[in-house]
Parts: C-alpha cells; sequence; structure tokens
C-alpha cells in the first residue's frame, strides 16, 4: 500500500530529548548493500531519510532491516529532493550524475556527498552478495581466511560491503560535523577497498622480506588454546583460553596440564601454536573434549573463569536474553512482508537515540520537514587539518584491539587522538601496531592520585574519551561519563564492552571469536562441516567502527549545541549489526545462505577455481555463458550435476591464467577477478599511487607495507602516512597541552607517574591473526 504525498515531519516522533542527526535531511539513492545500511544507519539516529525506490533490492530480505525509517518514493522525484538535502547518498556514477552530482565536480555549496561506489558498478547483472564476493577475491580476505587447503575461501557474509556502509556512515557523519560547524559541504567517498582495508586491518601488514602467514591450519584457527572443538554429544564450542591465565586453566580442568611442561613447549607459551607443536596440542584438547557433552564443558569452565562459548545458530540470536537486555530486537509491521523483527542500532546514545523505530513506507511523493531554526553560526574561525573532525581532540584509553582501533578510526576522520596507557604500556602494542596508528602516546598512572588529577586536566581539554574496559571498571577508577562530565560538561564518552553492562552476559570478558561462536557467524560459514573462525576478527573491528559512528553522531548532536553524552556498543551488537541481513525474520522469508568446508562458492558457475597461476572468482550466469567463455564444451554439461559441472569448468580453467579467464568470462558476459593475496594488492602499482596502501618506513629503516588512506575528503588534502606511537612517546607534548607546567610534568615523571618514551621501532614479521 502506498501514500499519496508524505511531510517526513508527520513520522518523527515527538519526544523532549531530540535525536542526534534530528533535522538533518538525507536522500538515499543508493543500491546494493553498502548504501542501504548506511542510509538506515542514519535514519537510526534520527535523520529524515526518504529513498529512491529501486526495484533490485525487492528480494532482498536485509531490506527490511536495512530500509527501516525511511519514506520511499519513485526515483523521478530524487532531482526535486536534491536541492534541500544535507547529504546525498549514492552508490553508482550514473545515478550521482542523474542527481546533479558528477563526479568530477565538486557538490554544490553547503552540500555532503556521500559516494560509496559498487564493485565495478558497469556490471549491472551482479547481485549485492555476489559483488561483496568479488571484492573479497580482488583485495585479499579470501586469500586469508584460514582452510584445510589454504585456498581462498568464499564468504556467506557481506562483511565487506557492510563495514563500507558502516564505515562510509560515519565519514558521512563526520562531514555533517564540520558542516554544521563551518556550513561547508564536501564529497566523501568510501570505495570497496577502503572498505576492505577497514575490515581486514588487523592482518593485512604485509613485511617486504618475511613470508605471508601459512593458512592451511583449518578452520579453527592457528592456536589450538583460542579455537573451536567437538564434544562428546557432536556439538561444538569455542574455547577463547588467550593468554597464560586462561591456559592454565583451561589445561587444569581438561586434565592436560602436560602439555605446558612437555620439552616441545617447555613453559614458552608462543611454542603452543607454533607450526610444529599447534597440530598434537590441538590433538590432545581435542581428545579431552570428546570425554564429555558440551554442556558439561560450558558449565565448568565458565564457573573457572575461562572464557568459552557455545557455536550457536544464528536463528536463535535474536532470542537470546542478552539481546533483550541490549535492546537489539527490534519489531516491525513491515508493508512488504508483515510482521518482521531484525536487530537493533550499532551503537546506543544515552540523548540522541531513537526512542522507536518504524518500518519503511513507500509513498508516492514526499517532502522534506521544515529546517530546524535553532542551529548555531558557523564558526569565524575554521578549524584546520586534515579531515572533517580537525579540532576535535580525543583521549583514547582502548586497549589491546578494539579500542585503540576506534581511535585511530577517528584520527583517520581528522581528530587529535592521544594514546593513553598505563606505565607498563599496552599488552598488545607491539602486535597491534597496525591498529593503533595516528595517535600520540601518553604513559600514565591513572591509580596515583598526582596521575588522576593530571588526566582529569587532559579530559579538560578533550572533546572525547574512548575506553574498552569491562563494565564497573570506569567507577572504579573513577572517570565514568558523570565524572568526567564534572571536567567538562559537554565531553563526549564512549565505552566498548563485550556484551554490554546488563543481562546474563554482561559482566563477562568479551573476546571477537567467542562472540562470533555464540552468535552464529562461525556456525553459518561451516554449514554442515566444521564451524569456521573467520580470520577478519570481524567483530572487534566492526565494534571499533561502530563505536566511531555513535562518536560522530554525538559530536553532530553536540554541534548543533544539545550537548555531550555517552555512546556505548559492545562486540555482541557488532555481530548483530553485521549479520542486519541474515538475521531479519519474517513468515516465508528465505533460508539465508550457508557454507561449507574450506566453501569455495555457492555453486559451479559462481566460486574460486585453481588456475595456471593461482586462484581465480568466477560468476557466470548460465551454462550456456560457460559454453561461451570456452569453460564447458557444450551446454548439456549442465545436466551433470553440481559436482561434475565444476570439475569440468575447473579442468578448462586449470589450464589457463587468471588473465585470461577473466577475459573469457568477461567477454561471454559474466565476471571474473583473480583471487589476489595481500603482498600482491599491497604492491598493486595503483594502489600506491593513489594512496589506499602505502610502504611505512620504520625509524631503524626497515619498512612494513600496509593500508593507508581509509576515506576520501574532498574538502581535505590527504593525510600523512599514520604511524604507531612509542609507549609514553608524546607524554610531555600532551601534558603540556592540557595545561600542566614543566615543572608538574617533570615531577611526575621523576615520581614514575609519568612514563615517557621512544619512537616505536620496526615490527617485522608480526601480526595479530
Amino acid at each position: 500500500m502506498k501514500i499519496e504525498r508524505l511531510t517526513v515531519d508527520d513520522t518523527t516522533q515527538m519526544t523532549s530529548e531530540r535525536p542526534a542527526l534530528d533535522g538533518v535531511r538525507v536522500l538515499d539513492a543508493s543500491r546494493g548493500v553498502a548504501g542501504p545500511l548506511a542510509g538506515m544507519a542514519l535514519g537510526d539516529y534520527g535523520a529524515e531519510v526518504i529513498r529512491l525506490d529501486d526495484p533490485s533490492d525487492a528480494d532482498l530480505p536485509g531490506a527490511v532491516a536495512w530500509h527501516r525509517n525511511k519514506t520511499i518514493v519513485p526515483r523521478e522525484r530524487g532531482s526535486a529532493l536534491v536541492a534541500d538535502a544535507d547529504l546525498v547518498l549514492t552508490t553508482d556514477a550514473r545515478t550521482a550524475a542523474a542527481l546533479g552530482l558528477d563526479l568530477d565536480d565538486e557538490p554544490p555549496t553547503g552540500l555532503v556527498h556521500l559516494h560509496l561506489p559498487l564493485w565495478h558498478d558497469e556490471q549491472d547483472g551482479l547481485d549485492p552478495y555476489t559483488r561483496d564476493r568479488m571484492v573479497s577475491a580482488d583485495f585479499g580476505a579470501a586469500r586469508r581466511q584460514t582452510s584445510f587447503s589454504g585456498g581462498p575461501v568464499d564468504e556467506v557474509y557481506p562483511f565487506l560491503s557492510s563495514m563500507q556502509g558502516a564505515w562510509g556512515a560515519t565519514c558521512g557523519i563526520a562531514a555533517l560535523v564540520e558542516k554544521i560547524r563551518t556550513g561547508r559541504g564536501q564529497r566523501v567517498v568510501v570505495d570497496p577497498l577502503h572498505g576492505s582495508m577497514v575490515t581486514t586491518i588487523t592482518t593485512m601488514l604485509v613485511s617486504p622480506t618475511e613470508p605471508l602467514p601459512a593458512t592451511t591450519v583449518g578452520p579453527g584457527g592457528p592456536n589450538p588454546t583460542f579455537g573451536t572443538y567437538r564434544c562428546a554429544d557432536g556439538e561444538w564450542l569455542f574455547l577463547g583460553a588467550l593468554g597464560s591465565k586462561f591456559q592454565d586453566i583451561a589445561f587444569e580442568h581438561l586434565g592436560t596440564p602436560g602439555i605446558i611442561v612437555d620439552p616441545r613447549i617447555d613453559g614458552v607459551r608462543e611454542r603452543l601454536y607454533a607450526p610444529r607443536n599447534r597440530d598434537w596440542v590441538r590433538a590432545r584438547l581435542a581428545e579431552a573434549f570428546a570425554r564429555r557433552t558440551r554442556a558439561a564443558w560450558l558449565e565448568e569452565l565458565t564457573a573457572a573463569g575461562c572464557p568459552v562459548s557455545p557455536v550457536g545458530d544464528r536463528d536463535d540470536w535474536l532470542d537470546h536474553p542478552q539481546v533483550a537486555a541490549l535492546g537489539q530486537r527490534v519489531e516491525l509491521g513491515d508493508p512488504l512482508v508483515g510482521d518482521a523483527v531484525t536487530g537493533g542500532v550499532g551503537a546506543e546514545l544515552s540523548r540522541g537515540g531513537l526512542r522507536e523505530h518504524r518500518a519503511r513506507i513507500f509513498a508516492d511523493d514526499a517532502d522534506w520537514a521544515e529546517p530546524r531554526a535553532d542551529l548555531p553560526a558557523p564558526l569565524d574561525a575554521l578549524p584546520t587539518g586534515t579531515g572533517p573532525l580537525a579540532g576535535i581532540k580525543v583521549a583514547d584509553l582502548g586497549t589491546v584491539l578494539a579500542g585503540p582501533y576506534a581511535g585511530m578510526l577517528l584520527a583517520a576522520l581528522g581528530a587529535d587522538v592521544a594514546k593513553v596507557e598505563t606505565v607498563t604500556g599496552d599488552e598488545l602494542r607491539v602486535r597491534g601496531y597496525g591498529i593503533a596508528r595516528g595517535q600520540r602516546g601518553l604513559g600514565i598512572n591513572l591509580r596515583d592520585p598526582q596521575g588522576y588529577d593530571a588526566f582529569l586536566r587532559l579530559v579538560a581539554a578533550s572533546d572525547v574519551v574512548l575506553d574498552n574496559y569491562r563494565p564497573g571498571v570506569l567507577e572504579r577508577l573513577h572517570i565514568d561519563h558523570a565524572t568526567l562530565a564534572e571536567c567538562r560538561p559537554d565531553i563526549v564518552t564512549t565505552s566498548i564492552t563485550g556484551y554490554g553492562a546488563d543481562g546474563p552476559l554482561g559482566s563477562q570478558p568479551g573476546y571477537d571469536p567467542v562472540v562470533q561462536a555464540l552468535t552464529g557467524i562461525m556456525k553459518a560459514q561451516g554449514g554442515s562441516a566444521e564451524p569456521v573462525f573467520s580470520t577478519l576478527a570481524i567483530n572487534d573491528v566492526t565494534v571499533a567502527c561502530l563505536a566511531a559512528l555513535g562518536t560522530c553522531a554525538a559530536l553532530y548532536q553536540r554541534a548543533a549545541g544539545r550537548g555531550g553524552q555517552h555512546v556505548t556498543s559492545s562486540l555482541a551488537v557488532a555481530a548483530t549489526f553485521m549479520q542486519s541481513g541474515e538475521l531479519v525474520r519474517y513468515a516465508g522469508r528465505p533460508p539465508a545462505e550457508t557454507g561449507g568446508r574450506d566453501f569455495p562458492g555457492p555453486g559451479p558457475l559462481s566460486r574460486f577455481y585453481p588456475c595456471a597461476d593461482g586462484w581465480v572468482r568466477v560468476h557466470l550466469h548460465s551454462a550456456a555463458q560457460a559454453v561461451d567463455a570456452g569453460l564447458l564444451p557444450e551446454v548439456s554439461g549442465a545436466e551433470e550435476g553440481a559436482d561434475a559441472l565444476a570439475e569440468l569448468i575447473g579442468t578448462a580453467i586449470s589450464a589457463l591464467t587468471s588473465a585470461d579467464v577473466v577475459a573469457a568470462v568477461t567477454r561471454a558476459g559474466g565476471a571474473a577477478v583473480r583471487a589476489r593475496d595481500f603482498r600482491e594488492v599491497v604492491n598493486d602499482p595503483e594502489l600506491l599511487a593513489d594512496g589506499h596502501v602505502t610502504e611505512l618506513v620504520w625509524p631503524d629503516g626497515n619498512s612494513t607495507f600496509l593500508p593507508h588512506r581509509l576515506v576520501t575528503f574532498s574538502g581535505h588534502a590527504p593525510y600523512p602516512v599514520m604511524r604507531a606511537t612509542g609507549h609514553g612517546e608524546f607524554s610531555r607534548e600532551l601534558l603540556g597541552e592540557a595545561g600542566l607546567s614543566g615543572a608538574e610534568i617533570e615531577e611526575l615523571i621523576g615520581a614514575g607517574v609519568v612514563v615517557v618514551g621512544e619512537p616505536m621501532h620496526s615490527v617485522v614479521g608480526v601480526g595479530y591473526r
């Protein structure tokens, strides 16, 4: 059913606390996954989103979630709506040009044009999920997934497109922050490689002299104390014994304490996952787990304090009590599919979130709501910097992965980020150097009264304080939002946890793969075979992005004159967000896809094949196209069955180079791309030249090739290469900027309350996974 004409303001909830993006007008002219998901994120924070109808997404179950809070009108209405929009969202050059936003020209004054281009948008016949798989093949993610064979693995989730959308929304809101502060608009481009790099950041680190990590370690990952095991009843669990404390607990309860004193290990923990040892260590643990049921092991190990999780089914996740505690179950009365259930918002705002969500509305026409008249005037003195958050100061207390990475993403948006560490330093500062770049290091003891007072002075000079402590730690350290707001009333504080602060899991430590297992990601990728531990650290990187997203939304609300607030997200929320399309429920919904062992793809016409010089990802629309490409002798081969058809095509491809396959399939009307590894990607001359990737030269002359430019802002010159800070490298500088005198700073250093260190030197051959 359609409405003849709708004023978007008619659907806006009337509450005393307006949502963060209240009054922002968004025209969504996107296709695929990334664009609609970005539009969802903007609408989730109260933006008025009018979407131009796209029949190609009518059959995507995810559209129920991605188009909530949107009004959908015919595409021909687009040109009339552009002029009064604050942000226009596009995914292909033709649509952008039709709206008067040619990609070769700057957008009109004051307009933010958020462009999230599709991979090869000229290929109209590709569905969004296949397009995501092509991105994974093209930019290295598929080759990095561990497996039995070591070949590329086809991901059943569109993780890269989802991240392109989430990061795109984050960058778009950052540009809106600049717009409200300065009156300036600009074009923001987050392309498929940007989305892929933001997702694969923990593993896309290439040394010129060291080999890439081996991927032939099975789908459970390389560390036997941090992987999947099958129990006596045939059910799977994930053991999260990362670090000596949890390993000792696990070994004791599994009856395998002899592992750590075995001469091959001899107490050196790193030897547990050395190639020569991991198979026998894993076999010893597998034998122990096979003696009892999963329920028995879960009860015993959980009671002992060792992180462990069942390998769950994603179809059950939205019924989990933790989902209810997190407010992640959203019920909608959708006009096309009826009653539906979706996941929730990526980051909660204490003051700036929507109180209720509504289903998409179809209308013949729609008008924008009246513009807000209470916005502050643009600043007289414009901030200078390398991104739209120039002038924003962030104190990042995050440790290990998600917290530091959230700070790095804010730095990529132009914020001035201080990495605040203890006097002993972040335990992952060496292995995690790739996700903590672009920050200035401060080492300080917050438990010391003098250190605490100095930190509060830093807070008073900051706009954002970020952490990823477990629930309750902020209160014990007296650095919770209420306390910090006494120093800076309009402060934005952002917290990342494993499962939130409430619910049955609220007090549990959070680990990315433990949450992968619990929420069904591992089981879905493995299908009827072994569950698959995603090498992408997908929940860690996603929650970092969602924290940055929520922070930018809160900064927009603050820039609009409505004060600061507390932002929260969690690994459990991230896992829900990244399954937004798969978790949607309604009567008659087609089942979401599942994978299998070393999953090559959904069928013989769309999958990975080995070729003469590596691997290639092929997508053919029919067996006739395979014949036209010279990969099948005749169409009747399609009647042989999937396995026989795959063998015929595979035999033909095995004799060809990847370039030959790509050329032949493209001529026949299909799509194909070489499956590159990360070394090929970071050494691509075109990508080095345009700044997507770079060579980071360390102080000692060694170097690492890694992701560089994660987004392009037309209003800003590219930022310089972000490097990892040394522990306490900028302690004096940061405390001086916070107002401490030289004498005060030297007294803190002399007392051991503040650490001053040197720049970080090269970390060759070290990565997170």
